[in-house]
């Protein structure tokens, strides 16, 4: 990877490189962590690069081009995805889901009940829109919330996990019979919103999720080694998964080598299914910070990208006013949330450096992204350790990479 002179573009390169030697010190050399990767760039240029530990358990040493499970950094994959559509008035944020999903048309909120006993008939009000679908405020929930009789519901019927036990189809079917927990529009949840969101881009384009992103998104971009399925071939370039244990080294809980991944995924999970290297996702949040713009390819508009990235939650609330949902970035202040991203709305609130308007998200194993419009740059963060809230790596990141700019654009 050409990285270029970080001095020309802003930063200080003797602070730039303290990075490596904390991931090192603090994450890898302790074996919390067992692999890294970290590309910073600016103006779509690469200024650090760092990578460390090991690709798989064998102590194959980590690779450029290694291979990741990005979780929920899907999401914002399958939220542009949508957005085209809108953009081709093929749909409309504000029409119901329910226009595409037929079978949703009698969902309504919980009203009591589950378990054994069955729930009580659903409350019905407020029809779920597309809008509630991208914000997270569609009353639709995730089984390892563990809160909630709902919650109970989507653990039973595999909800989490469903990339080889159901289809699309089956998967709205098992929803439809599932109250949402709260009427849409009324609260913050993180859910399953983005998994129903690629069903409808689905049957809106008449083509699977994969191969919608690959037409319009994935070979525009250059993004060769991104996809819901793993090629045999690149099997040896997909990093070893790890689960955290308390007091304990992290436990291997997929094996890149011999993955589950490995058979062709009944379901494409738009909420959580990619597997993607650095170099595609950095190329990805190069098109976000270019306004929708990657070289001569146009994904989307400048436009509509403003509108995903202005914070659509109600009276320009924060999350921490409208989330009771268990995900690593809950407890941030000043942060609102846009159609299929966190948006900083106050960096004095957030208690770290940050910019007004930038916006990000990660993955579940750890993984983690952020866009500054403001200062142009753009950060990928590569590891495989679940869960994403078990230590603060995106927070120090961020301070790292801030500590390091010595010229600024506010």
């Amino acid at each position: 990877m050409e990285i270029r002179d970080a001095e020309t573009l802003g930063f200080d390169t003797e602070r730039l490189a303290r990075i490596g030697p904390f991931l090192d010190e603090t994450y890898l050399e302790s074996g919390r962590l067992k692999n890294v990767q970290l590309l910073v760039s600016r103006e779509g240029q690469p200024v650090y690069y760092h990578e460390g530990g090991t690709l798989q358990g064998d102590d194959t040493a980590m690779r450029e081009d290694a291979i990741f499970r990005i979780a929920s950094m899907t999401k914002p994959v399958t939220s542009v995805a949508f957005m085209q559509l809108v953009e081709q008035c093929k749909v409309a944020l504000d029409d119901p889901v329910s226009r595409v999903l037929p079978e949703w048309a009698d969902l309504g909120a919980y009203a009591g009940g589950g378990g054994s006993l069955g729930f009580a008939p659903m409350r019905r009000g407020r029809a779920m829109r597309f809008v509630d679908l991208l914000t997270h405020m569609s009353g639709l929930t995730y089984g390892f919330q563990n809160r909630t009789s709902v919650d109970a519901a989507y653990r039973k019927a595999n909800i989490d996990t469903s990339r080889d036990t159901m289809t699309s189809d089956d998967y709205v079917q098992t929803l439809a019979k599932i109250p949402l927990e709260f009427e849409p529009g009324t609260r913050w949840n993180y859910s399953v919103a983005t998994d129903v969101l690629g069903i409808c881009v689905e049957r809106l384009s008449g083509m699977p999720l994969g191969e919608y992103f690959e037409k319009h998104i994935f070979a525009p971009l250059g993004m060769e080694d991104t996809s819901f399925d793993l090629d045999p071939a690149k099997q040896d370039r997909l990093a070893d998964a790890y689960g955290y244990r308390p007091g304990n080294a992290p436990r291997l809980i997929d094996k890149g080598t011999e993955s589950r991944l490995a058979p062709k995924a009944s379901f494409h999970s738009g909420g959580g299914g990619l597997l993607s290297t650095i170099r595609d996702y950095d190329r990805f949040c190069t098109m976000l910070l270019n306004k929708g713009e990657f070289g001569e390819k146009r994904i989307i508009a400048p436009k509509t990208l403003d509108l995903m990235t202005a914070n659509h939650l109600p009276g320009g609330a924060d999350l921490t006013q409208m989330s009771e949902s268990l995900f690593s970035e809950a407890s941030n202040s000043g942060t609102g949330f846009g159609l299929g991203f966190a948006v900083v709305t106050d960096p004095a609130r957030t208690l770290m450096s940050a910019s007004k308007g930038e916006f990000y998200w990660g993955g579940a194993y750890s993984t983690a992204f952020f866009i500054d419009p403001l200062e142009k740059i753009t950060m990928v963060f590569m590891t495989q350790l679940y869960p994403s809230s078990t230590y603060p790596i995106r927070r120090q990141l961020k301070t790292l990479i801030y500590s390091a700019l010595i010229h600024s654009n506010a």
